[in-house]
């Protein structure tokens, strides 16, 4: 029996997407703009996941399918935004009989390239969200968000001049920045959903420690917190510098500070034989973060006990 493939097709340039979507070819080769109707049609059958080589940023409505971002599930509700960076792995299961409506901004990296966004787009977090990260608009921010999307669609379809580019590099930075915007708002409205989360963190960053785990793979990372609590990284930082004003590392070393503290104080561990407990490969590192935390080096924080 021939085995399934699920390598994922890379969609490598927008001309490509609009031919797979069998829509007319795009109007500008960086840049698109695509009406969600005007889609007659889903990917084949075949490809079971895509990688985007670009930026997408769509509002969504009445779509009644499955979208997996990566490991996770993107939840869709009435004007949900999703967003969508480079070299990301999108597998979509839409009904045949399934009614989209809505809109998709696609941008190649290339058409930002010699403009600050180029960098700063990196930094917005939402390009990475995935599980129930989605953004959902009210009435009135999705009014603002659809403003600025069909003044960036005029102004692709308009005949393109000297300042097309930076006038659509302009519209594109302000929608995002609006996006940031409401992103912090949700953080906060879905404050005990996060606290929750916050609550997982602790319990989890506790057993980590208490375990055998510290022995067998050191350290704990960003990665594998954001892992186990079924998060990206960029939103599990995000998050809780929204409700403690410190990122996920920062959590992870008071974690180390706190069970470093007990070591020294309630046992005959050399300051080296805690370091290595605790997960350290060299103790100098254990010292210098210790000190940094505390201003006290681990030796002097034991000898201030006794």
């Amino acid at each position: 029996m021939k085995k399934e493939d699920h390598t994922p097709y890379n969609i490598t340039s927008i001309s490509e997407l609009h031919q797979l979507l069998q829509i007319p070819k795009p109007d500008h080769p960086l840049v698109s703009f695509v009406n969600m109707r005007d889609i007659s049609c889903q990917f084949d059958n075949n490809l079971k996941s895509v990688i985007y080589n670009f930026y997408t940023i769509s509002i969504k409505r009445g779509f009644k399918g499955k979208m997996r971002y990566g490991q996770n599930y993107y939840d869709f509700d009435e004007g949900v935004m999703t967003f969508m960076g480079p070299g990301q792995v999108i597998s979509t299961e839409v009904p045949m009989d399934s009614s989209v409506s809505g809109s998709m901004l696609v941008i190649h990296p290339d058409f930002i390239q010699n403009y600050a966004l180029a960098k700063k787009i990196k930094e917005y977090g939402y390009f990475s969200y995935a599980v129930n990260e989605a953004l959902h608009l009210s009435e009135k921010e999705e009014t603002m968000i659809t403003g600025i999307m069909q003044n960036i669609e005029q102004e692709y379809l308009s005949s393109i001049d000297a300042f097309s580019q930076d006038v659509m590099v302009s519209h594109i930075e302000l929608l995002l920045n609006y996006c940031n915007r409401f992103y912090n708002r949700q953080f906060i409205t879905r404050k005990n959903a996060n606290n929750t989360l916050l609550t997982k963190l602790e319990l989890l960053l506790s057993e980590y420690f208490e375990s055998d785990k510290v022995e067998k793979l050191g350290l704990p990372t960003v990665a594998y917190i954001s892992e186990q609590l079924n998060v990206t990284p960029n939103y599990l930082s995000d998050m809780l510098r929204s409700l403690t004003g410190q990122s996920t590392q920062h959590h992870i070393h008071n974690k180390i500070i706190e069970k470093a503290k007990e070591l020294l104080t309630t046992t005959t561990l050399s300051v080296s034989e805690t370091a290595y407990k605790l997960g350290f490969e060299y103790p100098q590192s254990f010292n210098k973060l210790f000190k940094s935390k505390t201003d006290l080096s681990p030796l002097e924080f034991r000898n201030s006990f006794n």
